[in-house]
């Protein structure tokens, strides 16, 4: 097995092992791991006392077992997670260096690193989890359309459910001189993109941020407007919204209120699709390598303990985490709710529960690993939306990925826990292009190719196209 670490002893192995994570970040190149060993391998800390923020997600899980579990502390690292607002507060927190880092948004470090709202170079070495999100609808609006589509009024509907019955309802409030309300988490949330994307997909409108709407209204069939995920519920209850897209645990909050039904989850929207990622300030990276590689295996580390199965395919780990997560100083909600989708369920209704054994992923299917595609894919969405206020190249898509998303940092931090036999060498895509396979699983069938940028944006009816001749260049 593997040393652990104990407070007590002095970390070893410094000067080469500071060298190398220095020269990793300054200068990516590929890395070759010595044969598994059973040693800890400790690098030199720049800082030992570091803060990380965190929204009261379930996803935020593997920042939360990597301090409880002692990952970061066998690391040399001294962690206090501490719960933020909002996601904005998030990131201007990561900015002002009040926070070493943050469980963050995939699009936020992107945005920030190209100006959208905040202006500031964030990055990412780690992607913390798969799915998670769910998009909910009014117990009203639910019964509304289960009216417009019959198949719908079934204890177990058929699923994925599109948006296709919610168009009637859109049309009638429209031809009333009314909106739709929705709730989504913040502007360049996948929760937005995702919101937009399942209307968009049954020819519903989500609207146009242009450079005097950057509320994205312009045009819009329904309103969507911005909720901090824990109220998501309560506001939905008070009439406010109509509906919503969030992580857990507030999907199945309103299943156990009885005061709204989850009818899909992001899992159907886009399958296995990437969700939260871990941010740093590019400065803060260049300034502590040692540390960024030491919090990256931690991190590794955690996610992994989340994914653990027995022989059967069960979690091992999840009840325990769901248990920690449930605390006031972390999610605070209720133990049987977070359970609920942390065990491998989820409930749409009361008489609906499904097995789904991936709608949260933190380590299988080589998650974390900060893949450009993911990074790319987010850039189609915001240009699609038209945060992205101008025509783009191909090429660009790819500059910006590798600007934010540092494969190089993770891969240096996964050769060091091959060496000490916490990973294999087959967990980890080393060498990879950073790119996925092409892939049609969307809910509209749609193919998304991350070196293809121009044409995946093309190919939707709503939304900007860009000219096709910037495909080539």
């Amino acid at each position: 097995m593997p040393y652990r670490y104990k407070p007590n002893l002095r970390r070893c192995l410094t000067a080469a092992f500071f060298a190398m994570a220095a020269a990793v970040i300054a200068n990516p190149q590929p890395l070759l791991a010595a044969p598994p060993s059973g040693e800890k391998v400790y690098s030199e800390l720049e800082k030992e006392a570091l803060r990380f923020g965190f929204i009261k997600l379930t996803d935020c899980a593997p920042i939360v077992m990597a301090k409880e579990k002692g990952f970061f502390e066998e690391e040399g690292l001294q962690v206090e997670v501490i719960a933020q607002p909002n996601w904005k507060t998030l990131l201007d927190n990561v900015v002002s260096g009040e926070l070493d880092g943050a469980h963050m948004l995939s699009g936020q470090p992107l945005a920030a690193t190209i100006g959208f709202g905040t202006k500031a170079h964030i990055i990412t070495p780690f992607t913390m989890d798969l799915n998670g999100n769910g998009i909910t609808v009014s117990n009203s609006i639910w019964e509304q359309m289960q009216s417009n589509d019959p198949a719908l009024d079934a204890p177990q509907p058929k699923h994925p459910i599109t948006a296709e019955a919610l168009k009637p309802i859109v049309a009638d409030k429209l031809a009333a001189g009314e909106k739709l309300q929705m709730g989504m988490v913040f502007p360049v949330s996948t929760h937005n993109y995702e919101l937009r994307y399942w209307l968009a997909s049954a020819g519903i409108h989500p609207g146009m941020y242009t450079k005097s709407d950057i509320g994205g209204r312009t045009d819009a069939e329904v309103e969507l407007s911005v909720t901090p995920p824990p109220m998501m519920p309560a506001t939905l209850e008070a009439g406010n919204i109509q509906g919503y897209c969030v992580g857990e645990p507030w999907n199945q909050q309103a299943v156990a209120k009885g005061i709204g039904v989850p009818v899909t989850t992001n899992y159907d929207i886009w399958k296995n699709n990437p969700e939260k990622v871990f941010g740093i300030t590019k400065r803060w990276a260049d300034d502590h390598p040692g540390t960024t590689v030491a919090v990256v295996k931690a991190l590794i580390r955690a996610g992994k303990w989340l994914d653990q199965t027995d022989a059967d395919g069960a979690f091992v780990n999840r009840e325990e985490a769901a248990r920690i997560l449930s605390r006031t100083d972390y999610v605070g909600a209720d133990f049987e709710v977070i359970k609920n989708s942390m065990t491998g369920y989820f409930y749409f209704q009361k008489s609906d529960k499904r097995a789904m054994p991936d709608f949260n992923v933190f380590f299988r299917h080589q998650c974390t690993y900060p893949w450009y595609s993911d990074g790319i894919w987010f850039l189609t969405q915001m240009r699609r939306w038209g945060q992205i206020s101008e025509s783009k190249p191909a090429s660009w898509y790819l500059d910006v990925a590798k600007k934010v998303y540092r494969p190089d940092i993770y891969e240096a931090a996964a050769r060091v826990l091959v060496t000490e036999g916490y990973l294999e060498e087959g967990d980890v895509p080393f060498g990879s292009d950073g790119f996925k396979p092409e892939t049609d699983e969307f809910i509209d069938g749609i193919a998304y190719d991350g070196r293809k940028p121009i044409e995946y944006i093309r190919a939707h009816e709503i939304g900007n196209k860009d000219p096709v001749d910037l495909a080539a260049r």
